[in-house]
């Protein structure tokens, strides 16, 4: 089982649950329709990585996530992630109405910093990606359509939150393809100050 990081340790989170369509801006970008109602789905375990891959087949997105790690079904910790999307094959399967699974869960779709200990005002929260020392994308809860505690507090009408379970808030605008040597660093700030920050070679 795939592991992460959690306040120096490693623990397993037994899935990650992501919400789509979080950030006006992103569904504007992308020439989506406004959410009526939260849209949830799932990565497993299978998908958790601490290393960035191109994969092999498919036109790759990255979208930075502020991401949570749930523990005794309450936040316990704050990471940054990457929930990489194949984009045209996403496109395709929304076409036909069908599932988003082999665009958003297939293996090591779900790239994750370490994840330290958070019981602060979620509120202040902000992410930042930088690709080859390039800003592409910067947001904060302030942007969201839906704030993390009512996500988890949805997403539990469905789901068991097992410990370290891990909750993706969404990506804002900037999202885009990438390449092999890539260089990603994600931040999470904390009032502008940096609370989390990992680089990421594209291999």
């Amino acid at each position: 089982m795939n592991s992460v990081i959690f306040e120096s340790e490693n623990v397993i989170p037994s899935k990650v649950v992501c919400i789509a369509r979080n950030y006006v801006a992103h569904i504007e970008e992308l020439k989506n329709e406004m959410p009526g109602e939260m849209s949830l789905f799932i990565k497993p375990n299978s998908a958790v990585s601490s290393r960035l891959f191109l994969p092999k087949f498919g036109e790759c997105h990255y979208e930075g996530e502020i991401t949570f790690l749930i523990k005794d079904s309450k936040i316990a910790g704050v990471g940054f992630g990457l929930d990489l999307t194949l984009r045209d094959i996403q496109s395709k399967l929304k076409e036909n109405g069908l599932p988003w699974e082999k665009a958003k869960a297939f293996d090591k779709a779900a790239v994750f910093s370490s994840f330290v200990k958070f019981d602060k005002d979620i509120n202040n929260l902000g992410i930042e990606l930088y690709i080859n020392g390039q800003l592409k994308q910067k947001g904060d809860v302030g942007l969201m359509i839906y704030k993390p505690d009512e996500i988890l507090k949805e997403a539990m009408k469905y789901f068991t939150f097992y410990d370290y379970d891990l909750l993706m808030s969404g990506t804002p605008k900037g999202v885009g393809k990438f390449q092999k040597g890539d260089k990603f660093r994600g931040r999470i700030l904390y009032n502008e100050t940096v609370l989390v920050e990992k680089e990421w070679i594209v291999e």
